[in-house]
């Protein structure tokens, strides 16, 4: 019985490229950010109003590459260029709402500025608006909504997303009702791991392991498993040295 991911994959962006958190605490980046060859230059910049030098300085605050590591300045640079309409500096300013890192944690807060990001389009900010809804963190009393969770997924999924792609992949695979697909899952997963996700190639393994939405095959399983292995995956190298065990 191989291992299984805890859940759906949250993600925020650094940069202009996006990155992943596997978890909302601890950051992870896919591409780290640059550091500022001037950080008082970028300053000035971003003091004079430029929303560009205005994101970077909230990059180099929350990431401490460029400057000294400081959540709340992060927040302060992050909101000034959301209010002037940096789709990235929005939906950074919503993670750091739902990490409760330099502001007080606000689910609410956090929504708010996923949707102005993918109103315009965002992809990171519409997979973050779909996990939102995926895990009833929408507002008050509110419950898990895979359908608009989905609807979510799917926007950001016509941008070639990969984690969003694996996080439809994971809603059709896991869900307990009338949503749940194994085949339509391993279409999501197969298009995640062609963008260079691991995460999706481990799931590959496991959905060939225990054949479910494909012909079990534990020949392919490994070979899933090893590519995730080798891209990085902790699970799926744990999936291969149980599948090893058992066969």
């Amino acid at each position: 019985m191989g291992f299984r991911l805890s859940g759906l994959v949250f993600w925020f962006v650094f940069g202009l490229v996006s990155s992943a958190s596997a978890s909302c605490v601890n950051p992870f980046f896919d591409h780290a950010p640059r550091p500022a060859q001037n950080l008082n230059q970028l300053m000035q910049k971003a003091e004079r109003g430029n929303r560009q030098a205005q994101f970077q300085l909230g990059i180099a605050y929350e990431s401490g590459v460029g400057a000294e590591r400081n959540y709340a300045e992060a927040v302060r640079w992050y909101r000034k260029a959301a209010d002037a309409g940096e789709s990235g500096a929005q939906n950074n300013l919503g993670s750091m709402y739902v990490r409760g890192l330099g502001v007080a944690q606000s689910d609410s807060e956090a929504v708010k500025w996923y949707m102005r990001a993918a109103t315009e389009g965002h992809p990171a900010a519409e997979n973050n608006l779909g996990f939102m809804y995926a895990r009833g963190r929408t507002g008050a009393n509110s419950g898990p909504n895979p359908t608009e969770a989905v609807k979510w997924y799917l926007r950001a999924a016509a941008s070639k997303y990969a984690p969003a792609e694996f996080n439809l992949g994971w809603t059709y695979f896991n869900d307990k009702g009338a949503m749940q697909d194994f085949a339509e899952a391993v279409k999501w997963f197969r298009k995640a791991a062609e963008h260079g996700s691991a995460a999706a190639e481990n799931e590959l393994g496991y959905a060939y392991e225990h054949g479910r939405g494909v012909t079990r095959d534990f020949r392919t399983a490994v070979k899933w498993y090893e590519t995730a292995a080798q891209h990085g995956s902790a699970e799926a190298q744990r999936n291969l040295s149980v599948l090893t065990v058992m066969r």
